[in-house]
């Protein structure tokens, strides 16, 4: 397991158990590279590359647009997201940036999942 409450920097996706275990409803065949840029840029990137719900020119690799601001201000306000199924138990831990001070102000918590009893 990776990371835990006390981390207070965001785990790469190569590295993190999460994105090893997650797979999108709601666009199958987005890599969890594509679902972690999309949650990440808060949908103004569909994803890493284009796939069935993202456009060549919508997704990281192939935008047309203007970058992505530091500060997702010229991000949506809106964002449809991804319906997630994690497909492996464990503890996993998650951080937002956005408004975090990394010493007095941090927001950050735990998915716990568990085997569903048959």
């Amino acid at each position: 397991m990776s990371g835990d409450l006390d981390t207070s920097y965001p785990e790469t996706v190569a590295n993190s158990d999460f994105w090893k275990n997650v797979e999108s409803l709601t666009a199958p065949d987005a890599t969890p590279e594509d679902i972690a840029v999309s949650l990440a840029s808060s949908g103004y990137y569909c994803g890493l590359k284009a796939h069935s719900t993202c456009p060549a020119k919508e997704s990281l690799e192939g935008n047309k647009r203007e970058a992505l601001q530091g500060q997702l201000n010229n991000a949506n306000a809106s964002y449809r997201g991804h319906v997630l199924r994690v497909k492996g138990a464990g503890k996993y831990f998650y951080m937002c940036t956005r408004n975090n001070n990394f010493t007095n102000r941090s927001q950050k918590g735990s998915i716990v999942v568990q085997d569903a009893a048959l």
